[in-house]
């Protein structure tokens, strides 16, 4: 992945070099600068999109600043940025603070990731399903224990709406603070389940690589009734797209800037065809599947 990225990066720049010169920062799609909050369980895929992105248009400055989500809705809501990186959409609530300000809110969904159940390899741990998970969730007896990120993340958010719970159980579950540290729990700890972003799996970076090789993702089913409840499925593209694995989720970028400026360029450009590949290479599924190029000798 990252020599993909790498490679992106070179012809991007071989790109800018034919585009002037101008020193004027002006804010446009794709100069000046601008601050975007990140939810940290999609950091991996955002700074592949930002390194193409500014490699692509040296003139842009964008500073990604990564928050759990709980956090990263209060500052947005407060005006510390215009544009977030999400696993949701603002409530009417908080769609209701731009709206009184005649900001007009942009949603584009780039992706769509999946909330990854991790183990390690020796345990017995393989599969599970959603009513287990459930289950866990409303605090009910149960041999296995769940580890999550962040209590303020959008992966215990997600699960919490799942399992219609208000607060985390006080048995079974327990919270870290990052995506890697739950990594390396999960390698030190048999018997218990990671709950992380695939994202994460995918692309653990350097540090995270030899722990991974240590874990597995397990296969998850579906409630009776509802699509994936025949049988185990993983988080690959294929299964997402079918919507066979039932614990998947939507990513956008929402930009409240009021106008034209470097966050709808950002947006584009995730939207757009080479921003799409990037997601398609990182293992989620992309918004929109970008065209093969097939050569006829």
């Amino acid at each position: 992945m990252k020599q993909f990225i790498a490679c992106l990066g070179s012809l991007a720049l071989l790109f800018a070099a034919c585009n002037g010169n101008s020193n004027k920062q002006e804010e446009t799609e794709t100069s000046g600068s601008t601050k975007i909050l990140v939810d940290e369980s999609f950091s991996p895929i955002v700074e592949d999109q930002w390194y193409v992105f500014e490699n692509t248009y040296p003139r842009a400055d964008i500073q990604l600043v990564y928050r759990p989500e709980n956090m990263l809705v209060n500052q947005f809501l407060s005006d510390s940025a215009r544009v977030a990186v999400m696993s949701r959409l603002l409530t009417k609530e908080e769609a209701r603070v731009f709206e009184r300000k005649n900001i007009k809110i942009r949603n584009t969904r780039f992706a769509i990731d999946a909330v990854a159940l991790i183990s390690k390899r020796s345990s017995a741990d393989s599969v599970i399903t959603v009513q287990e998970i459930i289950d866990i969730m409303q605090g009910k007896p149960s041999e296995r224990k769940l580890v999550f990120d962040n209590p303020n993340s959008s992966t215990v958010r997600y699960l919490k709406d799942l399992a219609k719970i208000s607060k985390l159980p006080t048995k079974g579950v327990y919270a870290l603070e990052t995506n890697s540290e739950v990594i390396k729990f999960v390698h030190n700890n048999s018997g218990v389940i990671g709950v992380i972003g695939i994202n994460w799996y995918k692309q653990p970076g350097k540090e995270l690589e030899p722990l991974i090789e240590g874990l597995r993702v397990l296969g998850v089913k579906n409630v009776p009734g509802s699509p994936g409840s025949d049988k185990y499925y993983k988080p690959s593209q294929d299964n997402l797209a079918m919507e066979l694995y039932p614990l998947r989720r939507d990513l956008y970028i929402i930009n409240c800037q009021g106008g034209a400026g470097l966050g709808w360029g950002f947006a584009s450009f995730l939207a757009g065809e080479t921003g799409q590949r990037i997601v398609l290479k990182s293992g989620l599924l992309p918004d929109s599947i970008p065209p093969r190029e097939i050569l006829i000798k």
